[in-house]
């Protein structure tokens, strides 16, 4: 925060000897303090405010610093803590590596290797199995299903061809069913992956 004003060139020509303050009636000791470096304190603005108010002089304050500028004391940082500083080095180290094995923790080496391992083998191995057997569900029941309808509609029906066409429909109506049942089945074991 600035505590003093640098005085403008209207200041110094006010305060030097013989010049405007004087003339108004300024103490010639507050005169001499003005003059006495290019830095005047905020206080001793105070005390020539004062002084201009007492003497009754037309000469306004704001008028005379026309062209200064305020003076900021230059802001100096402390040391840092060094315990501080090697405590934050230790806690950012941590969150990298946290970060760093949370972008990392589905990879894995047989992935990058691609030769694989026993381990993947026997994983491809079930994967193919479970497929062969639910390819093989899928065509017994369709063919049970014609087969029970073809023997069973034989109470219904005497010609073999309609005998033959519901067991189709039978069938299709079975396998739709179980293609159903079989998607919703892949497509959930997709959604755990």
């Amino acid at each position: 925060m600035a505590a003093a004003v640098r005085a403008g060139r209207r200041l110094s020509r006010a305060a030097a000897a013989g010049g405007e303050l004087e003339r108004a009636g300024v103490p010639r000791a507050l005169c001499a303090e003005l003059r006495a470096g290019p830095v005047v304190a905020f206080a001793l603005l105070r005390r020539l405010h004062a002084a201009l108010r007492d003497a009754g002089n037309p000469v306004y304050l704001h008028e005379l610093l026309e062209g200064s500028e305020f003076d900021f004391p230059e802001v100096k940082k402390p040391p840092r803590n060094p315990e501080l500083v090697a405590r934050l080095e230790k806690i950012k180290a941590k969150l990298a590596n946290e970060e760093y094995r949370r972008m990392t923790r589905n990879i894995r080496c047989q992935d990058v290797c691609r030769d694989g391992t026993l381990a993947d083998l026997g994983r491809q191995v079930r994967s193919v199995k479970a497929l062969i057997i639910t390819i093989f569900n899928f065509i017994v029941t369709v063919a049970a299903a014609f087969a029970c309808t073809y023997l069973g509609s034989q109470y219904i029906f005497t010609e073999t061809a309609a005998r033959v066409l519901s067991a189709v429909i039978v069938a299709s109506v079975v396998g739709l069913a179980e293609m159903y049942v079989m998607v919703r089945t892949i497509e959930g074991e997709l959604g755990e992956l």
